[in-house]
């Protein structure tokens, strides 16, 4: 019964079914790319609204199109290079005027150098294209096959702040091997699935993170579900999976149905929505009514670790999202969004939070429940060619006269981004500025458990993982990212500074830890951001990354991070250093 309405709702919407192709997985590196034609080109992409992510290939082809078409701004190298790999990599949706190619009968009349050929074939049949190791194109399927690949080592030297003696160093790695095949069936049906097992190490502020919001010091993973322990090192060891169907109906719906992450945003972080957390359950509407309007209904079954399990039961309890986005490009350098969100807890799927134009709130009074409701705005704006500005703002639960009374009410609970993307800085070809502020009031995602509702069943988490931003709520956080890249070499340097208020105990709630029942805060009055045990932190994080061969990357990376907390014994110094291999494999950020 819990999916059965997902599957009623995208088959009985598939009754006239149109062409559509898989989407690009999340990549900060990859969408960094298309974040820079968009803003090159000085207006909206034509196929998508870049607030709401992943993007599909299709679409992605089309932006390449037009900015080849007006180019605007002289090109650069490395710009030209960028268009290559991204027009390389989703070759498929690349306009031609040869109709054999898609007939595996009349391949040697093709033209020599086909969309994405590849110039040296391995063993005759691998690499024909640059993108994938196998490729197969008929006039019923199209079909790319990827081997994932991402072998690394590492030190993380961890120093104690106030005591010398707890100097340590461990040893990181990390081994994952998959597959990745995406493709369509007759051009109408997309599909897309990823497999990969990994063992792996991380540095001891990742393993504090995991303690946090995992509740398990020994096996936990940012952004995965079910982690075992591995090895005598801290090591762990999980799976990953992902997967899903897409399609286009009634000519302006496009309907996705299948298991990832979604994400709302235009920045480093989301309060909105974020790839934060695991891969969820999912079915997503996007509407599309011309270039102007992007309307997106996602509704999303969660697990809740936190809730206990009756004896003798193992199956994690569930609960559930819905989500309605709207995003309105007001003109051409301007596109404004409308955000609300559902996190409920039944027995099953409620139907009342199907409807896809309801306003939420009321759906929630109107059956008495204690539904944890949030509503949102963001906005961004494009000039010159080369600036992007972008806000959210996120009401968790709002009272104007508490907030001009400036008593610090607990109730007051909100979150702001405030940010900005300067590409060609300085008029240096390729070289990209990013700034970022982002704040959450005390209290802010969590929400109350009740004698009819378990812990955890309505806080805005997922398998015990924030959905928003990392560090939850009651935060203050600055980021400055530079980027710089000629052709294949590229440089990343990711620097900040945080601040928020860690809890003496875990009896004692200050707001940070969302996972925790609001109903146990500390006082009414007088809440504040970094209330609870201070602890600022500041990390310089660089990477360079050379790409060998399409979508193969060399990598090194460099940390320097140092946490300061009132509490001395949680104060200390890493310091990492780690070389990798990457094969088609988006790189995952490890930034609280």
């Amino acid at each position: 019964m819990r999916s059965n309405v997902y599957v009623f709702c995208f088959l009985f919407l598939s009754l006239t079914v149109r062409a559509q192709s898989p989407l690009v997985p999340l990549n900060a590196d990859y969408y960094h790319l298309i974040d820079r034609l968009e803003i090159r080109q000085n207006k909206w992409a034509e196929g998508f609204h870049s607030t709401v992510k992943p993007y599909n290939r299709q679409s992605i082809i089309q932006l390449t199109d037009s900015l080849l078409a007006h180019p605007g701004r002289e090109l650069s190298d490395s710009d030209y290079f960028n268009l290559d790999y991204l027009r390389n990599d989703s070759w498929e949706w690349l306009q031609t005027n040869d109709s054999t190619q898609l007939d595996p009968f009349t391949k040697h009349l093709r033209p020599k150098a086909a969309p994405g050929d590849s110039r040296e074939p391995i063993l005759k049949h691998f690499y024909h294209k640059k993108a994938d190791l196998y490729n197969l194109q008929t006039p019923d399927v199209d079909l790319h096959v990827n081997p994932v690949l991402y072998v690394g080592v590492g030190i993380d030297a961890t120093s104690g702040h106030d005591d010398p003696s707890a100097n340590n160093q461990r040893l990181l790695f990390i081994n994952t091997r998959g597959l990745e095949i995406r493709g369509t069936i007759g051009r109408k049906l997309g599909f897309y699935t990823f497999f990969s097992d990994t063992q792996a190490s991380y540095p001891e502020y990742v393993r504090q993170y995991g303690r946090t919001y995992s509740g398990d010091s020994l096996a936990s993973a940012p952004g995965e579900g079910f982690v075992k322990p591995f090895g005598a090192n801290g090591g762990v060891d999980y799976l990953s999976a992902r997967g899903y169907i897409t399609f286009n109906t009634l000519k302006v719906i496009n309907i996705q149905f299948g298991h990832d992450r979604n994400f709302f945003g235009n920045g480093f972080r989301s309060l909105l929505l974020s790839d934060n957390a695991p891969p969820a359950l999912f079915l997503k509407l996007s509407t599309r009514l011309g270039r102007r309007i992007q309307y997106t209904n996602l509704f999303s079954s969660l697990q809740n670790k936190q809730a206990p399990l009756p004896l003798g039961e193992h199956l994690i309890p569930q609960k559930f999202m819905a989500i309605h986005h709207l995003s309105i490009n007001l003109n051409d350098h301007m596109n404004l969004g409308v955000f609300e969100a559902e996190v409920f807890s039944r027995d099953r799927l409620d139907l009342s939070y199907l409807n896809p134009i309801i306003l939420y709130r009321y759906v929630e009074s109107s059956q008495g429940s204690s539904d944890n409701a949030f509503i949102g705005i963001d906005f961004k704006a494009n000039f010159l060619s080369q600036f992007l500005v972008y806000t959210q703002i996120m009401l968790d639960e709002f009272r104007l006269k508490q907030l001009r009374e400036g008593k610090g009410n607990w109730t007051n609970k909100f979150a702001i981004q405030v940010g900005g993307k300067y590409i060609d800085a300085f008029n240096v070809p390729n070289l990209d500025l990013q700034a970022e502020l982002n704040l959450a009031r005390p209290y802010t995602y969590a929400h109350e458990a009740s004698a009819s509702v378990n812990a955890g069943q309505t806080n805005y988490a997922h398998y015990n993982q924030p959905l928003a931003h990392p560090l939850g709520g009651n935060f203050l956080e600055g980021i400055g990212i530079i980027k710089y890249q000629q052709r294949r070499l590229s440089g990343t340097g990711i620097f900040g500074i945080m601040m928020y208020g860690a809890d003496p105990a875990p009896d004692i709630n200050y707001g940070g830890n969302i996972l925790k029942d609001y109903n146990g805060r500390v006082r009414e009055e007088g809440n504040f951001i970094g209330q609870g045990r201070k602890s600022v932190i500041t990390y310089a994080d660089l990477r360079a990354s050379y790409m060998i061969r399409h979508n193969i990357f060399l990598e090194g990376r460099l940390l320097y991070r140092f946490q300061d907390s009132q509490y001395r014994p949680d104060s200390y110094t890493n310091n990492v250093a780690s070389f990798a291999l990457r094969w088609n494999l988006p790189y995952r950020n490890t930034v609280f």
